[in-house]
């Protein structure tokens, strides 16, 4: 393995050895794969999703949820392939779909554990509507959107959460519209958990997608990424590893963020992460439906 690799990972090259022939079989984490489906995956080289993928197969991993009480609804792009190579309950859906299929799921069976998995054009775009009404409904879903600040695998369209300024196919002298702000949108909306964090900070990742699946209502995390195939190319933000180290260098934890002046925070241009809202006190969409079936039936 050549010393830049070694060098990017932070590894000595003892450390970087090459797997056992039986690796998958000996990685519990792994067993979640669906082993017929073609590795390496679709995705780009260097790509934010592989983490985001990983992140949430240990959070369920770490519920002791078993892989039949666990669905993953997604839509069309880069982010909705991911349950392609999972092995739970999964279904594929139509661009900007995913909260809808999943709403109906979730009323059909409501003891299962559904999770929207969706890009921030899938979520916000085309999407916008079911995204609003399922955190207004409290409906208990996890909608796990992985913002990458463009449309990667349709042609890099700028979409909701591209900065202004930036550049993209569609907006060549760059984007003058206002970004989504996704959590605080949720919030707004009514969701009773909602937490950011990014694809450099996995271990952090893996936490709030957890608490997210155990939540009792609609939780959202949003998972900042980046796309350096496309987005990273015409904004010129370098390789993979470069935007990887910015999303590490231009975020701030929640904690440090909150020890700030307001004025400081009023300034602040860096990502916010951590838990931003958490309420448990609203009772579940379907909990409160099938209570208010009963009690209609009772009084018959």
């Amino acid at each position: 393995m050549t010393d830049h690799i070694l060098e990017a990972h932070d590894l000595e090259n003892h450390e970087a050895l090459i797997p056992p022939s039986n690796w998958f079989e000996r990685s519990e984490t792994l067993q979640k794969l669906r082993k017929n489906k073609k590795f390496p995956t679709i995705w780009c080289a260097g790509c934010g999703l592989g983490v985001v993928m990983g992140a949430l197969i240990r959070a369920i991993d770490h519920l002791g949820l078993k892989n039949d009480d666990v669905a993953l609804v997604a839509g069309i792009g880069c982010t909705a392939r991911m349950p392609v190579y999972m092995d739970f309950n999964t279904l594929h859906t139509t661009h900007g779909r995913a909260l809808a299929f999943a709403t109906g799921l979730k009323i059909a069976r409501p003891g299962m554990k559904v999770i929207a998995i969706m890009g921030d054009g899938d979520a916000l775009a085309i999407g916008g509507n079911h995204f609003i009404h399922a955190a207004r409904r409290n409906i208990g879903i996890t909608a796990l959107v992985v913002n990458n600040s463009i449309y990667g695998m349709t042609g890099g369209q700028y979409s909701p959460t591209t900065p202004l300024g930036k550049v993209a196919t569609t907006a060549p002298y760059g984007n003058v519209e206002p970004p989504f702000p996704i959590c605080e949108l949720a919030m707004a909306a009514g969701a009773t958990y909602v937490a950011r964090s990014t694809v450099y900070h996995a271990l952090e990742l893996d936490k709030f997608l957890t608490e997210a699946i155990a939540q009792d209502g609609f939780s959202v995390v949003e998972a900042v990424s980046y796309c350096h195939t496309t987005y990273g190319r015409l904004n010129r933000l370098g390789t993979a590893a470069d935007m990887m180290r910015a999303l590490k260098d231009n975020s701030i934890a929640k904690s440090a963020y909150d020890k700030l002046s307001p004025d400081e925070q009023h300034a602040n241009t860096k990502i916010v992460r951590g838990v931003l809202h958490q309420n448990n006190t609203r009772m579940e969409y379907t909990r409160m439906y099938e209570q208010q079936i009963l009690t209609r039936v009772q009084s018959v």
